[in-house]
């Protein structure tokens, strides 16, 4: 089983707190043989010195196994949590590595649900279960030795049960498990349907859409509901005749050993001995049937886990990347081919070439590529075919991260996070100084409003997603964190859209100072946004149709001048 790969940075601690768990089954296995010397020099016998140090004997057997228990108690929690840390570890670096296509096809429900109810069943899997299984098997082998040495008759009677205990566990173990495994799917469901309803809480009350939205969670909850009583079911039939079956052997045995008794053969200390050591046998077997289902939820939480771990890394570093090369920012595409599915392409064979310190534009109709293709320069998504180049260099090439420090992206729905206004400012900076922040924040036109508006000024914190700030202001807060790792190329989607005329009229005059002499590309529906353009592309079909200044598109295309005739307003929007 892949979990166990988990376990191996505690080989020492899972050996230890076996040796201790072993050692506690040993200790309690010896009370029952004691218990029967006890009862053997009591019959008849009037000297009691012998009983109180077989009482003696007991009693600190009793303490052994208790410290024992302890100590493996200790270590095995202790276990468990470090797994567990160490998944989700694993998991959450894993996540960040995935590339936007992964995101694109995945749901954040699904996702948390793996990283949180898959994650507990693992880690009670591997931190208790484990142990658990490791001491009943020790306590089923020493005691059906020990079984042996007393009555090698009584023994054969007593595990003649047995085998059609391990069928009916693997038969358990068989049909549980795709009952668990959509158990495991449909509580992910329950978690995407109720995560889609509080991020989107506004959308759901300004439609008046709580009633249909409660009733969706309803429907994905009685999902869970009826394959988890569908999982209890099969409980109720399988654990009940799992623990029926050993009842049999001691009833077996009860009747035989009490003939024995009667007849002499058997001495009624041995005969205490070996129905205690037997019943010792009972909750073992009768475990079997929870230990199965529980590796059983394990496993299929491991698989749900494993599904996100093996998502190969799209978007990776190649063996021998290096570092992006100094530059000013000249930005090329060549024959570039992109297809967010196979066979589908939304670019095809562009040609484009930005130079260093330029501003283009990027207009077109809805679909036509104009994110995508600004998406292709921080190397987002990979292309299909082509060549990127930034400063000379194939962006497949370059280490992503010193790629992506020297382009800016602010998209049209800026991500704040639940923190200072500050620390989202300085994002991808964190050790920036408050001078540093504050001249961005200027640039953005965001200082004024942070000093005066906020009661705290750069450490307010703002809420979940910005959702205490206007759009306005969490725009221009997200343009000053751009600004503030100072990139050579800035990547401008729709960055203005959330704004009024007035603050847009602010930010550009910011941009402006802050674009000169740096490469930047603009994809916006606004003719005012598009005027702080050097040059304009226009896309239609995923590829470049025309390309010149605002004067020149004016008398040579004809989706320019529809789209300027309509104010960019009605046909086209950034996408």
């Amino acid at each position: 089983m892949r979990l166990l790969a988990f376990l191996r940075p505690y080989r020492a601690s899972l050996a230890v707190s076996s040796v201790l768990a072993i050692g506690s089954q040993v200790a309690g296995i010896m009370v029952p043989v004691l218990i029967g010397f006890v009862i053997d020099e009591l019959d008849g016998n009037q000297d009691t010195t012998v009983v109180m140090w077989w009482i003696g004997a007991i009693v600190a057997l009793g303490l052994v196994r208790g410290a024992l228990m302890l100590g493996r108690r200790l270590l095995s929690g202790r276990q468990a949590l470090a797994v567990e840390y160490d998944m989700r570890d694993a998991l959450y670096a894993h996540l960040l590595r995935l590339s936007f296509g992964f995101y694109d096809r995945s749901q954040t429900g699904q996702l948390m649900s793996r990283a949180t109810i898959d994650l507990q069943s693992v880690r009670f899997f591997l931190g208790y279960g484990l142990i658990f299984f490791a001491q009943h098997v020790v306590t089923i082998v020493v005691v059906s030795a020990v079984l042996f040495v007393y009555s090698w008759e009584l023994a054969l009677v007593s595990l003649a049960i047995t085998p059609a205990i391990v069928v009916i566990a693997q038969r358990y173990s068989r049909v549980s498990h795709p009952v668990l495994r959509d158990v495991q799917a449909k509580l992910a469901d329950v978690s995407t349907v109720a995560e889609e309803s509080i991020v989107g809480v506004h959308v759901v009350k300004s439609f008046s859409q709580e009633e249909r939205r409660g009733e969706q969670f309803a429907r994905a909850a009685d999902s869970v509901f009826d394959l988890t009583l569908a999982a209890n079911r099969q409980r109720a039939l399988y654990v009940p005749l799992l623990s029926f079956l050993p009842l049999i052997a001691q009833a077996a045995v009860l009747l035989v050993a009490g003939r024995m008794v009667v007849d002499g053969t058997m001495s009624t200390g041995d005969f205490f001995t070996f129905f205690l050591l037997l019943a010792m046998l009972v909750m073992p077997l009768r475990m079997l049937g929870m230990w199965v289902g529980q590796a059983q939820r394990a496993t299929a939480a491991g698989e749900r886990i494993f599904e996100v771990l093996d998502e190969p890394e799209e978007i990776a570093d190649r063996a021998g990347a290096k570092p992006l090369p100094a530059g000013p920012g000249h930005v090329r595409f060549e024959g570039v081919d992109f297809g967010y599915e196979p066979g589908r392409l939304v670019l095809e064979d562009v040609d484009l070439e930005i130079p260093a310190g330029r501003t283009l534009a990027l207009i077109g109709r809805t679909g036509s590529g104009k994110t995508t293709l600004a998406a292709l320069v921080p190397r987002f998504y990979e292309v299909t075919s082509g060549r990127v180049l930034v400063d000379g260099a194939d962006v497949r090439d370059v280490q992503r991260r010193s790629l992506r420090r020297e382009i800016g992206v602010i998209s049209q729905d800026p991500f704040l996070f639940s923190a200072s206004v500050r620390d989202n400012i300085a994002f991808g900076l964190p050790e920036a100084p408050h001078q540093a922040v504050e001249a961005a924040a200027r640039a953005a036109q965001a200082h004024d409003f942070i000093v005066e508006d906020l009661p705290h000024g750069y450490e307010t914190v703002i809420g979940e997603r910005g959702i205490t700030l206007s759009g306005g202001q969490r725009q221009r807060i997200a343009i000053a964190r751009a600004l503030l790792i100072d990139p050579r190329i800035l990547v401008l989607d729709d960055a203005t859209a959330s704004v009024d005329a007035t603050t847009e009229a602010r930010i550009r005059a910011g941009l402006r100072e802050v674009m000169r002499g740096r490469t930047t590309i603009i994809i916006a529906h606004r003719l005012s946004t598009i005027a702080m353009a050097d040059e304009i592309a226009v896309l239609e079909n995923g590829g470049i149709l025309a390309r010149g200044t605002q004067a020149e598109l004016l008398a040579e295309s004809a989706l320019f001048q529809e789209i300027h005739e309509h104010g960019l307003l009605q046909q086209v929007v950034a996408g």
